[in-house]
């Protein structure tokens, strides 16, 4: 049997992906730092699907412990994907490091952290796919959302570099950019409808993308457009906008 490791499982886009995988007879190994929503989301997975599901405590800012961590998989995972995040708060960043640093671990250094593991055990084993949840807000630094924005697109670069390092060694890197999604953590934000996507929508785009080993992967495709634009405005114009 395949398995899915499934980092930061306890968000929706991550349940929604669970599903995906579940339902075609793999595995999972469910990580997150929250047990009792572990314990809800086995409970559930296995009862819709009957599939083995075990769950596994993963703190993202506790670099010290991810070796031990993966060395102690009680199965070893043909698939990993990374979803875990933090939004933060940007105004409260700007003049709390303590925040500014929670935002950079959970979206950067968590994540180099673990994958580093990941890239090579794959690597070794020449096989395996890495699945990297990362977002548009990494395509160009607003003000609004700037620390969140520059750790995705260290998450962007990064998995473009493993993307480029492991092709060799017939393993594969899927970089996902979701835009707008409507799940818990953003449900405090006014979405516009018709560039926001459902965890569900996320999660078959994700299958969609592991069968065809895609590249990188627009959700919805109006975002790719939509930041191509917002890439060509020239700095001198950029700058004085209120993004």
């Amino acid at each position: 049997m395949n398995y899915i490791l499934i980092l930061g499982a306890t968000s929706d886009m991550a349940y929604a992906t669970a599903r995906e995988f579940a339902q075609r007879g793999w595995g999972l190994l469910l990580a997150a730092r929250n047990e009792k929503q572990l314990a809800v989301l086995k409970n559930d997975l296995q009862t819709r699907y009957n599939v083995p599901v075990h769950t596994l405590v993963f703190e993202a800012a506790d670099f010290g412990s991810h070796a031990d961590f993966y060395s102690r998989l009680p199965h070893q995972p043909e698939v990993t994907a990374l979803f875990f995040g933090y939004l933060g708060e940007q105004e409260k960043a700007q003049a709390d490091w303590e925040e500014a640093k929670r935002i950079i671990d959970a979206n950067y250094t968590g994540a180099v952290s673990i994958l580093n593991l990941v890239a090579n055990d794959y690597e070794q084993k020449k096989k395996g796919c890495i699945i990297g949840v990362s977002s548009v807000a990494g395509e160009r630094g607003r003000k609004s959302n700037y620390l969140y924005g520059s750790a995705k697109a260290g998450l962007t670069a990064y998995l473009s570099g493993l993307r480029n390092r492991l092709t060799a060694a017939g393993v594969h890197v899927v970089t996902v950019k979701p835009g707008f999604v409507a799940t818990r953590m953003t449900e405090h934000l006014k979405l516009p409808k018709p560039l926001t996507a459902s965890p569900e929508q996320v999660g078959k785009a994700i299958f969609k993308a592991y069968i065809k080993k895609t590249n990188v992967l627009w959700v919805l495709p109006v975002w790719q457009l939509i930041m191509q634009n917002i890439r060509m405005i020239p700095e001198a114009v950029f700058k004085k906008m209120n993004l």
